[in-house]
């Protein structure tokens, strides 16, 4: 007759200390969708010139902050009554620094559904064309690395690593054609003033993306990425060192 061994209270330990890795990753995934229900906002509403939709967009930040503040709890309690070591202390401290790049994407995010609802005050700019390009590629670069972390794919999020190079590139070329608009007519300095500012919040999605793409990498292998970080010709003043019309 075989016999049957009764787990131990090692064995409820780690499926319970499991459970807790899983509800910690999962939390992250459903943050990552919030954001990226707020860039495809965000992006709608600038297209569209929707001041209603540009308006939800900033107001749904408040649950990310929600969601960021759990991870964090949980997170620090993790740490605090199961110690853990190796992937699993990865596992924690990588949670708690994307949580904070996907709030910081956020935070982005609103930002450009408030300046849009500025900028549909004025004409339609011709450049703001260029901007959905920009929007698309941010939410592509951003779903492409939360992909990476849920299937703790390596290759995804340095592919990820490498494209915000692209986002750089269109970020200057914008710049230097809201540049050239103002100087033909100064009647568009308000708008184009805030569309500098709408690109550098979507360039610094792409930075934050980045930043996730180095930590999956970190998850993973358990050492950092040692790669030079891509970037794009980038010459440009910041836009916070211009005079900001007021949101």
């Amino acid at each position: 007759m075989a016999l049957t061994v009764a787990p131990g209270p090692n064995d409820h330990t780690v499926r319970s200390f499991d459970a807790e890795l899983e509800r910690l990753s999962n939390t992250v995934v459903r943050t990552g969708g919030v954001v990226e229900a707020q860039l495809a906002g965000a992006a709608q509403a600038l297209i569209r010139r929707d001041s209603v939709l540009a308006a939800e967009v900033a107001a749904r930040d408040v649950d990310v902050d929600v969601l960021e503040q759990d991870i964090q709890d949980h997170a620090i309690r993790l740490l605090a009554l199961r110690q853990p070591v190796a992937e699993d202390l990865r596992q924690i401290v990588g949670a708690l620094r994307i949580a904070g790049d996907l709030e910081r994407v956020g935070d982005y995010a609103a930002n450009v559904a408030k300046r849009s609802m500025v900028v549909n005050q004025s004409p339609p700019v011709r450049v703001v064309a260029a901007l959905p390009r920009m929007l698309g590629l941010a939410q592509e670069i951003v779903k492409e690395v939360l992909d990476a972390y849920v299937e703790r794919d390596v290759d995804r999020a340095v592919a990820v690593w490498h494209r915000d190079e692209d986002l750089d590139a269109l970020h200057t070329s914008l710049f230097r054609e809201l540049v050239s608009y103002m100087s033909e007519d100064p009647r568009n300095i308000t708008a184009c003033s805030h569309l500098m500012f709408i690109a550098k919040n979507i360039e610094r999605i792409g930075d934050h993306a980045t930043n996730i793409a180095e930590m999956v990498h970190y998850l993973v292998l358990g050492r950092p990425l040692r790669e030079t970080r891509p970037r794009g010709e980038d010459f440009l003043p910041d836009p916070g060192s211009l005079p900001d019309p007021q949101v």
